[in-house]
């Protein structure tokens, strides 16, 4: 009887592993065809690729980070500059304003500056790419 009892107790283990498994395998897959088409979405290529990491380090798309410091255009650093020290500052908890939203105004920033420097990357390597000339 022991020896039933220890069969079935094993069997159930090794069926429960199985399924563990296969549910981790599937989760994994999901997940790399969820990155592979946020990089696509993001425009593919190496700049894609760059946008959809930014996306998820910052955990926030570049058109909420645009929404949250009211901005048109990335580019313009002044505008950035002075909408981001204004929403800091009238949301610092010292002065009765939210810490949520000033850590939303914080990782706009933040998400803003990566857009920047992905760019910039992008504009280096099309100029060396163009100062090295065509290749046969």
């Amino acid at each position: 009887m022991p020896y039933l009892a220890a069969k079935y107790l094993a069997q159930i283990i090794l069926a429960g592993t199985q399924v563990i498994g296969k549910a981790f395998v599937r989760a994994v897959k999901q997940e790399y065809a969820a990155s592979q088409q946020a990089a696509k979405n993001a425009g593919g290529g190496r700049h894609g690729a760059r946008k959809a990491a930014a996306d998820s380090v910052s955990g926030m798309t570049l058109q909420e980070a645009k929404q949250v410091l009211n901005l048109s255009d990335i580019t313009d650093t002044q505008t950035l500059l002075k909408n981001y020290e204004h929403l800091f500052e009238v949301n610092d908890k010292s002065k009765g304003g939210s810490l949520y939203i000033q850590s939303k105004v914080v990782r706009a920033k933040e998400r803003i500056d990566m857009e920047l420097a992905n760019l910039q990357k992008t504009q280096a390597e099309k100029a060396r790419r163009s100062a090295d000339g065509p290749h046969s």
